[in-house]
């Protein structure tokens, strides 16, 4: 299961955690603008925006989790099982693969505006990548630097929400996620009062009291909760440490530490990886499981006229800063 987040301060930040039981060696990927993305049921993207996310690469084809692009809009594909429901190929409509919507959307959309028109003739078609990757049920964050939207195709169709909390998990559907967070509308940043009864003393004896109700288990559900919570009421200084550090923080409420999750046999989900983007300056930063060190890479730094995808594996191994 997943997190998806977005963070703003002077600058825009989008990110998730990927938790999952295994890796299946991710790179962080860059996708330059003349980089030709074969479409199965539509014209090629022969030209489109530079892409900067975290991909499986087969084949030299990028199959990304999530993304950004040079204009400063994010993407990120979330597990949504027992959910998603992909669709047979529908006349007059952009049938996409859901393994090609992340690069489709960023690849022609400045802005959640833009990908809003997209959305409204996109049918997600159910065609495997190959008989050895088939299709995961999915459902989609999309930011800038002002909204966010999540995208879900169920068996009733097509859906697209606002999403004022700039957070998404996984099950169940948005809609539901949205409606729970009223039964935590009580739980505060702020010291605790007492409401309980009149006439009865009642002591605030541990600060953090205020949000004494908060879920802390790993369900998508409680996870949604807390990181809401802590997504909005999250405060850093505007610098970009300061930002990116806090963001860490954010999705460092809900990450998942092995053996707490138990899948059966050795089989235990963690965080594979942190990602933070920067929308306005086009960085991605992240950290893995092993390795708590930050690493940066800056789609800026490359040749975005490029035609070729550049690959940076992903740093493991804990690094630590000896004093002495």
């Amino acid at each position: 299961m997943c997190t998806a987040a977005t963070y703003y301060s002077k600058d825009h930040y989008f990110g998730r955690n990927l938790d999952l039981e295994f890796s299946y060696n991710e790179t962080v990927t860059i996708m330059p603008r003349n980089y030709q993305l074969h479409i199965r049921h539509a014209a090629d993207l022969d030209s489109h925006y530079a892409l900067l996310g975290m991909a499986y690469v087969v084949d030299n084809y990028p199959l990304f989790y999530d993304a950004i692009n040079e204009k400063g809009l994010g993407m990120a594909g979330l597990n949504f099982p027992d959910n998603a429901d992909y669709k047979d190929i529908a006349e007059g409509k952009d049938n996409i693969t859901p393994f090609e919507f992340i690069p489709w959307i960023l690849g022609q959309c400045a802005s959640v505006t833009e990908a809003r028109l997209l959305l409204d003739k996109i049918n997600l078609i159910n065609e495997n990548f190959s008989d050895q990757l088939p299709l995961s049920p999915l459902h989609w964050m999309i930011s800038d630097k002002t909204e966010s939207i999540v995208v879900e195709q169920t068996k009733t169709g097509l859906r697209i929400y606002d999403n004022p909390v700039g957070v998404m998990t996984n099950n169940p559907t948005f809609d539901i996620q949205l409606f729970e967070l009223n039964k935590y509308m009580a739980v505060t940043a702020e010291p605790a009062q007492n409401t309980f009864a009149e006439g009865i003393l009642l002591n605030q004896y541990s600060r953090g009291m205020g949000a004494i109700g908060l879920p802390g288990d790993l369900s998508s559900t409680s996870r949604f909760v807390k990181a809401a919570f802590t997504r909005m009421n999250s405060i850093s200084g505007e610098s970009e440490l300061e930002s990116v550090s806090q963001f860490f923080h954010v999705l460092g409420s809900v990450d998942q530490q092995r053996g707490c999750v138990h899948l059966g046999g050795e089989a235990y989900e963690i965080t594979i990886y942190t990602s933070c983007c920067n929308l306005d300056k086009g960085i991605y930063y992240y950290n893995t499981y092993e390795n708590h060190q930050i690493t940066a890479v800056d789609m800026h730094k490359t040749n975005l006229d490029g035609t070729e995808l550049s690959t940076y594996p992903l740093r493991h191994g804990e690094n630590i800063y000896y004093e002495n």
